[in-house]
């Protein structure tokens, strides 16, 4: 399997089932739930399903057989590591290693199971609550064009749901997912693709500079070790001799050398403050130096002059208008993540054994940086991951999460 449909949450080692029933233990979650969002739960079926799905993936993944890490004691898991194969000349390792490893596995695949199903609730509820929605027909069209750009024909696509331990309903579950966040996406940022005339003169009458170009000089160049292979150089090329001889045959310099002493494109301010001010005070096509830098003594010729130019505010209308509108829509698209984020975690109760950060009874240890599989770029909460495309079965791969 690849990596679209593959149940990443990041790198599942393993999974659990037949937890107990839940009870709340003083929260607000009912029995036979592992978290409550709203007026809506989270079943322990719903989450047994997902860490059963998971565990599939990693057993495709890592090419052998996957054991539940059912704790207290994670026997089954213990057992399965015991067969898997140890390379020569290492020992293996004690059942209480083991253990130990079935059970960081456990703790990480339950967390990832976790910010999966929660985020994705999320995602539902925001999306009913802007009237975004999704025609079943749109859904379906969009698991058939992925389907397509991955499976060569029906019977991969079957294998592949064989092997992931996902039903077409649990793909459609996660393409949907897919589907609305870049509908909030869009929805959210809807505003900030209005970028007016004024706007745009505004900022260009501000940052004139950035749409200026310097003079620009483009030189050829030897450098030499010292002052009198300099007077050499020069003297040679004084005589006629072409730029392309005498820098093979003086210049320490590799880079202008290789291209016959080229140096394109100089603007002022660029080199050493004796040479940067020989170059701008030099005619064009007359033989200057030797002057005196850190890295030698520069013989050159200035080839050819481009003159300053400002770029108009028409000629720079498109690229201002382009800027503005995706500065706006990242930060339309900051606020609304922020606030996403705080306003759903407060309606987030978890079962004790079962809170992450995104709980408002979140364990005091946890960070608010979003899950740990996929880090949390510029401070913004991630979203449940998405397949990007669906993938045949065979080379499974996990996926990173997504924002939104």
């Amino acid at each position: 399997m690849t990596r679209a449909f593959t149940l990443s949450l990041c790198a599942f080692a393993a999974a659990l089932v037949g937890l107990v029933v839940l009870s709340g233990c003083g929260n607000d979650v009912p029995a036979g739930a592992v978290a409550k969002v709203g007026d809506s739960t989270i079943t322990q079926d719903e989450f047994d399903k997902w860490m059963g799905i998971a565990v599939k993936g990693q057993s495709q993944s890592s090419g052998g057989t996957s054991a539940v890490p059912k704790p207290p004691d994670f026997e089954a898991c213990v057992a399965a590591k015991k067969k898997t194969p140890v390379p020569k000349g290492q020992q293996k390792p004690s059942d209480e290693a083991l253990k130990k490893q079935c059970k960081s596995e456990y703790d990480t695949l339950k967390r990832e199971v976790m910010q999966f199903l929660i985020q994705g609730e999320w995602v539902e509820q925001e999306a009913e609550k802007r009237g975004v929605k999704i025609k079943d027909a749109e859904l379906q069209k969009a698991l058939e064009d992925q389907k397509k750009q991955v499976f060569p024909n029906d019977k991969q696509y079957q294998q592949f749901l064989k092997t992931s331990g996902m039903t077409e309903k649990d793909v459609l579950f996660r393409v949907k997912l897919n589907e609305l966040q870049q509908r909030l996406t869009q929805k959210v940022t809807e505003d900030a693709k209005n970028v007016s005339d004024e706007d745009i003169q505004t900022y260009y009458e501000k940052n004139k500079k950035r749409f200026a170009q310097p003079e620009r000089r483009d030189l050829r160049v030897v450098l030499t070790k010292t002052q009198a292979k300099a007077q050499q150089a020069k003297k040679e090329l004084q005589s006629g001799q072409p730029f392309k001889k005498v820098v093979k045959k003086y210049s320490i310099d590799e880079a202008s050398k290789s291209q016959a002493g080229l140096l394109p494109a100089v603007s002022e301010g660029q080199q050493e403050k004796a040479f940067d001010t020989a170059i701008f005070d030099a005619p064009k096509n007359r033989i200057e130096g030797p002057v005196k830098t850190q890295f030698g003594w520069y013989v050159f010729e200035v080839e050819k002059v481009t003159k300053a130019s400002q770029q108009t505010l028409e000629e720079s209308k498109d690229t201002i208008k382009n800027l503005l509108r995706s500065q706006r829509q990242q930060k339309a698209l900051d606020a609304f993540v922020k606030q996403f984020r705080e306003d759903y975690k407060d309606q987030t109760s978890c079962a004790d054994d079962y809170r992450v950060v995104e709980c408002k009874n979140a364990p005091k240890d946890e960070s608010n940086t979003g899950p740990a599989s996929g880090g949390n770029p510029g401070g913004q909460p991630q979203q449940p991951q998405q397949p990007q495309q669906p993938t045949p079965p065979q080379g499974q791969q996990n996926q990173q999460p997504q924002q939104p």
